[in-house]
């Protein structure tokens, strides 16, 4: 084309750009648009739009800045497109904080009017970092501009509600696009709250959307299975999830790899390995390929069980079967020598993981601070623990509380006590774990007195003690042989419909038997019994 003379029109090399870029051949898409600058195409904008997009989806939006300044060079009026497609770019590489100051200079020095697509890139964008409530502002505004929102406006911020478990938050949005706007919900929308509904188990608000949908002549589609099939299994109901599947078959809708994953890891969930296992092998004779989260539930199965020598040598199938350990198969992995005591191999097995260029995070990092504990190498832990220093990995409650079980459990309660307080200079707030936590490494010790000053400090400091913290309290008292408060404390629980464990209801009544504590309680003691425990095995 470009020896041609005279250049064909911008209008054929526009649409060699766009062919291109259709079969996501973004480079060369780039390297082509640079050829038509050089030979002198008077290229227009719709060929700067399709360069800049190339850029975005490369992660490269800054160079996409460096074209939209080449517009105003070249005198081309950049649009609304070009916009949308920056603000995409910014939101794609986590850049939030851009993308808002972009989107509101556009309304503020009028440089375009946003159109329902940038109103859902940018609602997009902010439900992706979880400003729900900001993403609704904009919903609002888009009505205030005359700008119609669409399913897929609503559809966003519904999913967003329901991730964060806003599900009233979700529906009432939902009858908003439903009744008061006349938007038509479709399969996604509908998957979104059944999703919501399922991380609740609110199993009959579930069939209820199930039956509007088929009221609605909505088929379920692949996504919705999916999401039934996961939830039954996550909840051990793993009949119904192979319920489920029975109809997705009579429907033709096939079971792909994220169905099966789900049923291999609810099987895992129960114990149930040699299912697990079977189901596994038949993968193949479905026309299915393992992929590495099948690896990671039979991995995590394993180790839950204790089998760690099995799952290792799933864990070396991994890489025989071409396919690469992510950092969920280390950490459990990791988790799983720790439990059996491997610490050595649970510390090789991490070298390796960074050898392959994985990043240790959060979940790793508490994984190892708990093995260390549980393994009563407390040293080692509180050596990491200050290595880290105050980087973010420390600026969590559940590090902490790992922490001061770990060292109150060796008998170093003077560093529990250091590290419980230094959670108000951290600026963290003890949870009801933590609270729970210290109280039992002070009665371990025989400290009752601070123990219970401790747990009275709860309701005061926002966080009410729960059934276990007045468990632990309890067991405190009794196994120090001091039945003072013990009455105090059951009224308390049945004042807040609490329930006895088995460790507190054994010592209780070995205390009664003991004479130490007057079998007037009985009566009082038997309403505290949960009903689970008294149901006959």
């Amino acid at each position: 084309m470009i020896q041609r003379k005279p250049l064909p029109s911008v209008i054929k090399f526009n649409q060699l750009l766009n062919a291109v870029a259709k079969m996501n051949q973004f480079s060369s898409c780039l390297h082509l648009f640079k050829q038509m600058c050089v030979v002198g195409v008077p290229v227009d904008a719709y060929s700067m739009n399709i360069a800049i997009k190339c850029c975005c989806q490369m992660s490269r939006t800054n160079d996409g800045f460096a074209l939209l300044a080449c517009c105003f060079r070249r005198a081309v009026v950049p649009n609304v497109f070009t916009f949308s497609t920056l603000l995409d770019g910014l939101i794609r590489e986590d850049r939030i904080i851009e993308a808002e100051r972009l989107f509101k200079k556009l309304i503020k020095q009028k440089l375009c009017e946003p159109d329902v697509v940038m109103y859902s890139t940018m609602i997009k964008g902010l439900c992706k970092f979880g400003n729900n409530d900001i993403a609704i502002g904009l919903l609002r505004l888009m009505d205030e501009r005359g700008c119609k929102p669409n399913t897929v406006v609503y559809n966003t911020i519904i999913d967003s509600l329901c991730k964060d478990k806003l599900i009233d938050d979700a529906f009432n949005l939902f009858k908003e696009m439903v009744f008061h706007k006349g938007i038509p919900p479709n399969v996604i929308t509908y998957n979104s709250l059944i999703h919501g509904l399922c991380n609740l188990c609110r199993w009959d608000e579930v069939a209820k959307m199930l039956k509007e949908m088929e009221d609605l002549r909505i088929s379920p589609n692949l996504r919705t299975f999916n999401i039934l099939v996961d939830a039954f299994c996550k909840e051990g109901k793993v009949n119904e999830a192979e319920a489920v599947i029975d109809i997705m078959v009579e429907r033709r809708v096939v079971p792909d790899i994220v169905t099966y994953n789900s049923l291999v890891d609810g099987h895992c969930l129960r114990g149930e390995m040699t299912k697990a296992r079977t189901l596994f092998g038949s993968l193949t004779s479905k026309g299915l390929v393992p992929n590495v989260v099948t690896y990671n539930s039979l991995l995590n199965g394993y180790c839950k069980s204790l089998k760690v020598e099995e799952a290792m040598h799933m864990f070396h199938d991994i890489t025989r079967k071409g396919l690469k350990p992510d950092i969920v198969t280390y950490n459990t992995m990791i988790q799983g020598l720790f439990r059996v005591g491997c610490c050595g191999d649970a510390r090789k097995l991490f070298d390796e993981m960074r050898a392959q260029g994985l990043i240790p995070d959060e979940c790793t990092y508490r994984i190892i601070l708990d093995g260390l504990c549980n393994n009563r190498q407390v040293e080692e832990a509180l050596s990491l623990f200050h290595l880290v220093g105050d980087s973010n990995l420390n600026s969590n409650i559940v590090v902490y509380t790992i922490l001061i079980e770990g060292v109150s459990k060796c008998g170093k309660l003077d560093i529990a006590s250091a590290l419980f307080h230094d959670l108000t200079v951290k600026g963290l707030q003890p949870d009801v774990r933590t609270y729970a936590v210290m109280i039992s490494g002070l009665c371990r010790e025989g400290l009752l007195k601070e123990a219970k000053h401790l747990f009275c400090k709860m309701d005061g400091s926002g966080c009410p003690p729960n059934s276990v913290t007045y468990n632990v309290l309890l067991q405190g008292y009794l196994k120090n042989q001091n039945c003072d408060d013990v009455e105090m404390l059951l009224q308390e629980m049945d004042r807040r419909s609490y329930s006895l464990d088995a460790s507190t209801l054994s010592l209780l009544i070995d205390q009664i038997s003991a004479g130490s504590l007057d079998r007037s309680m009985l009566k009082l003691i038997g309403k505290l019994v949960s009903k689970e425990m008294d149901t006959p095995a």
